[in-house]
């Protein structure tokens, strides 16, 4: 069904930027009540004025903060898990503390709101889940990205375990891997190497495109899978060809 998430009820995590921002005004535009949530309330206030999206604070790390927003919200057909952190490093320049954040926001942060979610998904018999890996996990070791390539494999089985545990139940669980996607904090890293037009020109010659994604790309596929409701248990890349 082509329409299926029109007049759905969305909650996109981390939507104050980036592919989050791209993908709550993608469900929108399709017709869905989207409620657009982040830590970052400057942001939002931002989102909710452009667009006029609903919009909510919620803290992905704390179990009530999620717990309070579904039950604030109301039964959510789809759920898009967009919330995450780049480390950079390799295993020995990785520090333990880094290592437990980015469980923490990578892959227990999705384990929260999926829990939250689930158990209405299942008194309804339908549901959508979309979690956010990468092509730098169990698709492609990416040099001095330890911690990250390891939690975005990490999504991958988690999304894997969900789609099969409730496949016939009516729920639906993908994941979206992207490869390098223009967004604020790709262009934070690109600050940090000391000299971002360098930066961005080695990013860009990596591409077999010859281009960096846009937010909106990544938007348009997680739409799809929303509506893809055929489609279970399965990870997407989405990187301009870099895994080819």
């Amino acid at each position: 069904m082509a329409d299926w998430v029109k007049g759905r009820t969305v909650l996109v995590t981390a939507a104050g930027q980036g592919i989050g921002r791209a993908t709550a005004l993608a469900f929108a535009a399709a017709g869905a009540r989207t409620v657009a949530t982040d830590i970052n309330e400057t942001a939002l206030a931002e989102l909710a004025e452009a667009s006029g999206i609903e919009t909510r604070r919620l803290d992905v790390l704390k179990d009530a903060d999620v717990r309070d927003a579904v039950a604030e919200v109301g039964p959510v057909d789809v759920l898009f898990n967009g919330a995450g952190f780049v480390h950079s490093g390799s295993i020995l320049e990785m520090k333990d503390e880094d290592f437990d954040f980015a469980v923490d926001l990578n892959v227990r942060s999705m384990i929260r709101t999926i829990r939250a979610v689930l158990p209405g998904m299942l008194e309804r018999g339908s549901g959508a889940i979309i979690n956010m890996s990468s092509v730098a996990s169990s698709m492609k070791g990416v040099p001095n990205r330890f911690a990250y390539g390891t939690t975005k494999a990490a999504v991958i089985g988690l999304t894997k375990a969900v789609a099969a545990d409730y496949v016939g139940q009516g729920i639906r669980c993908n994941a979206i891997c992207p490869g390098t996607v223009e967004s604020p904090s790709l262009h934070d890293r690109m600050r940090a190497q000391g000299d971002f037009e360098a930066a961005r020109a080695a990013f860009i010659a990596r591409q077999p495109m010859g281009r960096i994604g846009t937010p909106d790309e990544i938007a348009d596929l997680a739409v799809h899978l929303a509506n893809a409701t055929y489609t279970t248990g399965q990870a997407y890349a989405i990187d301009g060809g870099w895994t080819i």
